[in-house]
Order: structure tokens, then sequence, then C-alpha cells
């Protein structure tokens, strides 16, 4: 159990990078929408250099994290075994679910754009991108705490602030109608 800490260490790096590419791909998906909207040759040239962003971006770091982050995380439970017998492993692990749905429902929208196929709002997709908010917080909660009630606090946190983030982005939209330069 020497390596404990290296395969523990490696695969917080990887969700990190992981969520580092979740964080980041729903914003430039926001970019690549309003793009499409443009007067050609703007929606033209931004298209193409957003496409380019979001598949290397998808493709070289978000991928790849993932598969990682998973492979470390499988070695630590064969190394901890007894953690799938905590209760806030089973709750950690049904986010864990739910991170993969976003992830492969994130995957769908990527493929969509890269085929100029805009099937959503950029005001969607900015909501969209807090999905991965609210999984990291109560991932980091029960981790961390290794309850599988009080994480919920954590979670009644963050949707105070998804509240809070809703009402700034309502009020952020209605300065930008009103100033499309800001």
């Amino acid at each position: 159990m020497e390596y404990y800490n290296y395969i523990k260490s490696l695969h917080l790096i990887f969700v990190i990078t992981w969520f580092a590419g979740l964080f980041y791909i729903p914003r430039l998906f926001v970019y690549q929408i309003e793009a499409f909207h443009k007067p050609s040759p703007e929606k033209e040239i931004l298209g193409k250099q957003l496409k380019l962003m979001s598949k290397r971006l998808w493709f070289i770091i978000t991928w790849p994290s993932a598969i990682l982050a998973t492979l470390f995380a499988v070695w630590l439970i064969v190394l901890m075994p007894s953690w799938l017998d905590q209760g806030w492993m089973h709750v950690k692990l049904t986010f864990v679910l739910l991170l993969f749905i976003y992830h492969y429902k994130t995957h769908i929208y990527f493929k969509q754009l890269q085929k100029d196929e805009v099937k959503v709002t950029s005001n969607f997709m900015r909501i969209w991108n807090e999905g991965a908010t609210f999984i990291l917080f109560a991932v980091v909660f029960l981790v961390i705490l290794k309850n599988s009630i009080n994480w919920i606090f954590g979670v009644l946190g963050i949707v105070v602030l998804g509240i809070l983030l809703m009402l700034g982005f309502k009020l952020y939209k209605n300065i930008r109608s009103k100033n499309p330069n800001a």
C-alpha cells in the first residue's frame, strides 16, 4: 500500500483536469452558438476557430482525463474494497454516474456543434454549464465529510449559489440587452 497515496493523487489530478474540461467546453459552446448567428465572414471564421478549440479540449484534455480518473478510481477501490460498504460511497458513486451522463450529453452537444447543428440556445448552454458544478460540490462534500447525509447541506449551499447566479445572469442579460457592447 506504499503507492496508495500516489494512486489517490493521480486520481485527484485527473478528476480536476476532467472537471476543467467540463467547465470550459460549455463556455466554448456558448461562443459557438453565438458565432453561428453572426453575419459572414465572422460566422465562418469564429465557427472554425471555436470548433478547433472545442475539439482539442474535448479529445486532448477532457476525455483522456475522464478515462484516467476512472481507471485510478477503480484501482483505489481495488485497494480499498471496504469503501463499497459505506453509505457515503454509494451516494458518491451515484453522483459519479450522473457525471458520466452529463459528460455523455455534453458529448452529444459537442458532436452537433461540430456539424454546425445548433439545437439549443446560448442561454441554455450557460445553464447547462452549472451541471458539473453541482456534481462537483456534492462529491467533494461527500468525500470530505464521509457521511451520506451531511453532504446535503453543501449541496443546498450550491443550490442557493445557483439561484443567485441565475439572478445575476438575468440581471446581466437585461444590462446586455440595453447595451449590446457590455
